[in-house]
């Protein structure tokens, strides 16, 4: 007999961070493999360290 909710939910998420530097939001994924730069000074906002990401970054909110 099979139960309901069985299926387990991701335990990745994406974010969304501010830039230290020039307080740009972006929206990046809390697992991500490569290093992220802001998109207007390029200032490193997350760097990779194994499993989840090194955020260097100000996180605003979760979004699931």
């Amino acid at each position: 007999m099979v139960k309901k909710g069985l299926i387990p939910k991701p335990e990745s998420i994406f974010l969304q961070v501010r830039c230290s530097k020039c307080s740009n939001e972006q929206i990046i994924f809390d697992r991500s493999s490569i290093t992220i730069k802001c998109n207007v000074c390029d200032e490193v906002i997350s760097e990779p360290s194994g499993g989840k990401a090194s955020i260097k970054g100000e996180i605003l909110q979760n979004l699931t």
